[in-house]
């Protein structure tokens, strides 16, 4: 099965027997260690995401995902620090200060935030995040970090997701307590955001280069994206040693750029993160889906998102979990789709 290659060039369609070739093939590589490159990647994408090979392939990535997980299932809990206009004024964020989605400016205070994180880490959360904008203060984070873990015992890990830092600051969030940083090249970066995409590679070199691990989702994903940019943002995040993975949907916000575009579908959005998993392999063997998805889940993502306060995806700040998507709502998903819920403590798992 291993050699079975694909030549995505050739422009009559590929056929069902080469699909389950090429499927069965994915698979095998994923269960040996294996990474998919770019043409399988493309190639799987190319599925049609309503077809019976789409669902062969969410049957195979939940298959791998039972292996490379031992059949675990994880929550990761976000909290948006602050609630603010930002001047980056990228097309899909709410948070640009241009859209004027934001008439009142908050921020939640640390003990609001220890509040929030000693009751996810008491539910089960086995990351919670720190999501700030892009100026929150660099030494703000450092501090509300130290704070968090003399506030909240358990075995947890602390994620933040902020603005771009060299390799002296990743070192100190690692000092700090921090164990994981999420940081992506978004899809098109540079033209639907305000970032030079250099600079945010730069800022995945540093976290490659220090104790951090790496979270990276591809995203914010839309119909228009092509398969190869798809594949080509997930590799980048191979490439600088993600340890999670998964694809995030866009979701078309009233006032912005993107206001009225259409909305990934269930079925295509639950396919790219199957091949996420399937590309991935042992190498990122968490696969997070976001926003939630029942679909998803049964094809291979194992994580999930539990958010509040300051949400991108929201034109308001969030009082409670967004979407009302909670973590006993988090567990009944894990629990349909067959998996045990795993908190990050060996001894609290649930089947």
């Amino acid at each position: 099965m291993s050699g079975v290659s694909v030549d995505v060039r050739e422009e009559r369609p590929i056929s069902e027997f080469s699909y389950t070739n090429l499927i069965l093939a994915a698979k095998e590589k994923a269960l040996n260690g294996e990474k998919l490159d770019r043409e399988s990647i493309i190639a799987l994408l190319e599925i049609d995401s309503d077809s019976i090979n789409a669902d062969m392939l969410g049957i195979a990535a939940r298959e791998v995902a039972e292996v490379v997980t031992g059949n675990m299932a994880s929550v990761w809990a976000s909290i948006g620090v602050d609630y603010k206009n930002c001047a980056m004024n990228c097309d899909f964020c709410s948070f640009g200060k241009k859209w004027g989605l934001i008439e009142q400016e908050s921020e939640r205070s640390t003990e609001e935030i220890i509040g929030l994180i000693d009751r996810f880490v008491s539910q089960g959360a086995r990351w919670v995040t720190l999501r700030t904008t892009q100026f929150y203060g660099f030494d703000r984070l450092i501090r509300l970090i130290k704070e968090i873990r003399l506030a909240v015992p358990g075995n947890y890990e602390i994620v933040v997701n902020t603005g771009e830092f060299d390799d002296e600051k990743a070192r100190r969030l690692a000092n700090a307590g921090a164990q994981v940083v999420y940081h992506t090249l978004r899809l098109r970066e540079g033209k639907d955001t305000r970032f030079r995409p250099e600079d945010r590679i730069d800022t995945l070199r540093s976290v490659r280069e220090s104790p951090l691990n790496l979270a990276y989702l591809v995203e914010p994903v839309g119909m228009e994206h092509s398969n190869e940019e798809i594949a080509d943002i997930f590799l980048k995040g191979m490439e600088y040693g993600a340890i999670l993975s998964g694809a995030m949907a866009r979701v078309p916000l009233p006032g912005t750029p993107f206001s009225g575009s259409g909305q990934l579908s269930e079925r295509r959005h639950a396919q790219i993160v199957a091949v996420t998993r399937l590309a991935a392999g042992h190498h990122a063997p968490d696969i997070c889906v976001h926003p939630p998805s029942r679909v998803a889940m049964e094809w291979g993502a194992n994580v999930v998102v539990v958010e509040t306060g300051a949400v991108p995806r929201d034109t308001g700040n969030c009082e409670c979990e967004w979407n009302g998507f909670d973590m006993a709502t988090a567990r009944d998903y894990f629990k349909n789709a067959g998996y045990a819920f795993y908190s990050g403590d060996e001894n609290e798992c649930e089947k």
